[in-house]
């Protein structure tokens, strides 16, 4: 069995990204084949997975078997950032560039120069950065905003993405000679789900990783407790499979994991679309509507504001903190989902290149 861990794991404990990669069950296996083949080469890599299959874990190993593994790792969350200080971010800018630009500053290129620049949830970049992205891949080359000299640049692009880019394509919101660029070393990272030998090694790992942190004796999950784990659909990966256990020791007792302390929450239906109020059964509407007329009749100051900020706080804690998964299950873009979370203080206000940049 091999094992990849996030080399700054303690400092993830609030992400929903994946901390450690096992490769036990035979797809995981045929999956560091694959890996493994790919990463000596320079080609440009698309990985391909959902939210907490442990996409950055496989760019790092990628990185780690290329011949860059000396050189710096980048990695860098596309949806983390606001719109407008994108170009900044990625490609640099010159002194008086913008308002409050005081000095130059490189860019997340010029960061990872002779390295590996990992660049997360492609699919939330703006398409108008879509076409300057396009042009540094082809020109090998970067032009600072604000300045006309372009600056060579030599970089491993690795991108990944937990949404369909050709559907994207055929949408309208992914450029198509981008998307064929990107789609040179393809790799599909498939969910915990589909990777079952992998379910209880993992768990062990989690098991024993908690239990030093927390300075606990040895645990251990009893045959019920393996069981549960092995028929859950794990729609949050392994990042759901870690914070279930961290759970389960918090509140088990005599050093063993029994079922009951396993808290497991099906949010399948909140990968697609939501369905519209009218489709709803009629005992959940109801419920809605007699809710909604007990608000009514405390005849509540903003209301509204109170009803929304509840809507998206509930939301946004029913998809385990995923700003993406918010937005598919209320039907809006992610921008709206993260603008409202900063103003209902769910998170802390955008900040330009405040923990959007890590180096390995």
């Amino acid at each position: 069995m091999s094992l990849l861990t996030h080399p700054h794991a303690r400092e993830l404990t609030k992400s929903v990204r994946a901390t450690v990669l096992v490769f036990k069950d035979p797809r995981s296996q045929e999956l560091l084949n694959r890996i493994e083949r790919l990463a000596p080469s320079e080609a440009n890599a698309l990985i391909i997975g959902e939210t907490g299959t442990g996409k950055e874990l496989v760019a790092r190993h990628i990185h780690h078997l290329s011949r860059r593994s000396k050189a710096p790792f980048v990695a860098v969350n596309c949806g983390a950032f606001p719109e407008s200080l994108v170009e900044s971010e990625l490609f640099g800018h010159e002194k008086g560039a913008f308002t409050g630009a005081t000095s130059s500053k490189a860019g997340w290129f010029e960061a990872a120069n002779g390295g590996t620049l990992f660049l997360d949830e492609i699919g939330d970049l703006p398409l108008n950065m879509q076409v300057k992205l396009l042009r540094v891949l082809q020109e090998r080359e970067v032009v600072r905003l604000g300045s006309r000299t372009p600056i060579p640049i030599d970089v491993r692009l690795v991108a990944a993405t937990n949404v369909n880019l050709a559907d994207a394509v055929v949408a309208g919101h992914f450029r198509e000679d981008l998307f064929y660029r990107l789609h040179v070393a393809t790799i599909r990272l498939p969910p915990l789900r589909e990777r079952p030998g992998d379910i209880l090694p993992l768990a062990e790992f989690f098991v024993n990783e908690h239990c030093q942190r927390l300075g606990y004796q040895r645990a251990t999950l009893s045959p019920e407790a393996e069981r549960k784990l092995l028929t859950h659909s794990w729609p949050g990966n392994i990042r759901e499979l870690e914070n279930a256990i961290h759970h389960a020791l918090l509140v088990c007792r005599n050093q063993q994991v029994q079922p009951g302390d396993l808290q497991l929450a099906d949010m399948r239906p909140s990968l697609g679309r939501a369905e519209p109020l009218a489709s709803l059964p009629v005992a959940s509407e109801a419920s809605l509507e007699a809710a909604l007329a007990a608000l009514y009749e405390k005849n509540l100051p903003e209301l509204y504001e109170h009803i929304e900020e509840t809507i998206f706080r509930t939301a946004y804690r029913f998809c385990h903190g995923n700003q993406l998964q918010t937005g598919r299950l209320l039907g809006i873009s992610r921008n709206i989902v993260r603008a409202r979370l900063e103003k209902i203080g769910e998170l802390e206000p955008s900040v330009r290149g405040a923990g959007l940049l890590s180096t390995g």
